[in-house]
């Protein structure tokens, strides 16, 4: 793009040092500064891991690899905790698909292509799910349950949101397969706390076929 690596650690607010560092690899990233990275050269990480591949990102599609669908279902009726929620995954993660499901039984019908999803096809799952414990009409645990049941989806990475620490929802969710739990409000520095042990902001990226192997 033309940019110097000072034009650019002055964008994304880092020292001339430390990108340097990263361009030649000698430093680690954090997920935090890679955010600060692709926003500062106006893409998105999966455009940036597309191009570290070999592969390119869609030029009409900017910020989304090509083909890619819905990364992440995120259930939750409360429209508070989906604004924030959303704006810390925005911050610390990909710009990749969010789809909301506001309460237990749309989560069920999206993921098993029920109802108002009947149109979707079984196999576009997503790779992340988060869990609100405390969902109207079918419970996060019920929702839990039918996810590790079914084969199909008993694989993708589960984790449980809750404004509770009552502990006996915590075991039994962690029983029932749930990857890891984040207590409510979910942000920045929960959020950089789970992400290690799950990897989760990799398994976002969904590269399509030709763009190399799946990242996570």
């Amino acid at each position: 793009m033309g940019i110097s690596q000072e034009e650019l650690a002055e964008r994304c607010g880092l020292h001339r040092t430390y990108v340097s560092d990263v361009e030649r690899g000698a430093r680690n990233i954090s997920l935090e500064n890679i955010g600060k990275l692709s926003a500062a050269l106006e893409t998105s990480i999966a455009a940036l891991f597309a191009h570290f591949e070999g592969g390119a990102p869609d030029p009409h599609r900017p910020g989304h690899l090509p083909g890619d669908l819905v990364d992440l279902l995120y259930v939750e009726d409360n429209p508070d905790d989906v604004a924030l929620t959303t704006q810390a995954l925005r911050r610390v993660l990909i710009p990749n698909r969010i789809h909301v499901a506001r309460d237990g039984a749309e989560a069920l019908d999206f993921l098993f292509c029920r109802g108002n999803y009947s149109h979707r096809r079984p196999n576009d799952l997503p790779h992340l799910i988060l869990l609100d414990l405390y969902l109207p009409k079918v419970n996060g645990l019920e929702v839990l349950r039918q996810i590790k049941a079914h084969p199909p989806t008993s694989s993708i990475p589960v984790v449980i949101l809750t404004a509770s620490h009552d502990n006996r929802d915590l075991l039994a969710s962690k029983r029932m397969g749930a990857e890891a739990t984040i207590v409510k409000p979910v942000d920045l520095a929960n959020l950089s706390e789970v992400t290690p042990r799950l990897n989760f902001q990799w398994a976002l990226l969904k590269a399509p076929a030709g763009i190399g192997a799946q990242v996570g």
